[in-house]
């Protein structure tokens, strides 16, 4: 909860502990902006201007979710200038109710051969959760291949995650391409016709980048 403050820049709580993402992001759940209760953010106050409680601006959730949906860290000013004046001579507070939620992952295929274009929007960054460049079944990018170079389940990549996805050149940027391709990972079982798997996330960039 802020208080009505015309010069002052209000933080919400953020979702990520500084100078570290915590692989979390803000949901709105509510925002009100005005005034419903003649005790909060009363303190020496005139009477009144905490006497109307009736007192809301109509575009006040809205107007949080876009500035914070998605984000790790948030900052909005409760003020007239932010959201209007819904009552003059009120003194307004801005309530929000939010929560801090996982970031979702994106999971994709790309097979042999093909490029894959990973991509978030404005102001997020991707970060590989796990790449796996091989086989598993005989069906992910089966069409038009020959049996013989399907049955080889077994084929992966013999290297540790971290360094899967130090090839694929992708954390840290908004947009990254790589070739799903032996000259890129190396061949783990000749023969076989491949895939390459990606979980990743598009995440905000973090603080002071």
């Amino acid at each position: 909860m802020k208080c009505e403050d015309l010069t002052e820049f209000k933080r919400l709580k953020s979702c990520s502990k500084p100078h570290k993402n915590s692989g979390k992001v803000i949901r709105i759940h509510r925002a009100d902006y005005g005034r419903s209760d003649r005790t909060i953010c009363s303190q020496g106050r005139p009477s009144q201007q905490v006497q109307n409680v009736n007192c809301a601006a109509s575009t006040a959730n809205d107007h949080v979710a876009q500035m914070c949906n998605g984000k790790s860290l948030c900052s909005v000013s409760a003020s007239n200038s932010v959201f209007g004046d819904p009552c003059g001579g009120t003194y307004k507070y801005l309530l929000v109710s939010y929560s801090c939620e996982p970031i979702p992952f994106v999971r994709t295929v790309f097979c042999e051969g093909q490029t894959a274009d990973l991509s978030c929007d404005s102001g997020k960054v991707i970060r590989i959760h796990r790449a796996d460049y091989g086989r598993s079944d005989r069906t992910t990018c089966s069409q038009g291949r020959p049996s013989e170079q399907l049955q080889n389940v077994n084929c992966t990549y013999f290297q540790i995650t971290k360094c899967k996805t130090s090839k694929l050149r992708c954390n840290g940027k908004s947009h990254c391409s790589v070739t799903a391709s032996n000259s890129v990972f190396g061949d783990p079982c000749g023969g076989t016709y491949k895939y390459l798997q990606v979980s990743y996330s598009c995440e905000p960039i973090p603080i002071g980048e």
